[in-house]
């Protein structure tokens, strides 16, 4: 198996993301889930500050603006996406699903 290149990082990063974007509006609870998964963080210091504001700042906004950041293509939401609040949101086979098609994708 070869190694992810960044591309195919940044790639599986957007679509585990827009997946959870998808789920959002009939799924409200992952927003609250990140949230507490944020603050989680924050008491143990394991995000640095400036991205846990970033992350405080987007959760704190209606849905249909979180959705357009989890699948925003630009540089700062591809960073932002890299410590998600999001993470452990979609079940393993869906993931594992997620990351099968873009690795199929980037072959």
């Amino acid at each position: 198996m070869q190694p992810v290149t960044h591309r195919e990082a940044e790639a599986r990063g957007l679509a585990l993301h827009a997946e959870v974007a998808r789920r959002l509006r009939s799924e409200p609870e992952l927003v609250a889930q990140a949230r507490r998964r944020l603050e989680g963080w924050v008491e143990r210091g394991a995000l640095a500050r400036p991205w846990a504001q970033a992350w405080a700042d987007v959760l704190a906004k209606p849905v249909d603006e979180i959705v357009a950041v989890l699948t925003d293509p630009g540089e700062w939401a591809c960073n932002l996406r890299q410590n998600s609040p999001f993470a452990g949101a979609l079940d393993p086979r869906t993931r594992w699903a997620i990351l099968r098609r873009v690795r199929e994708r980037s072959s």
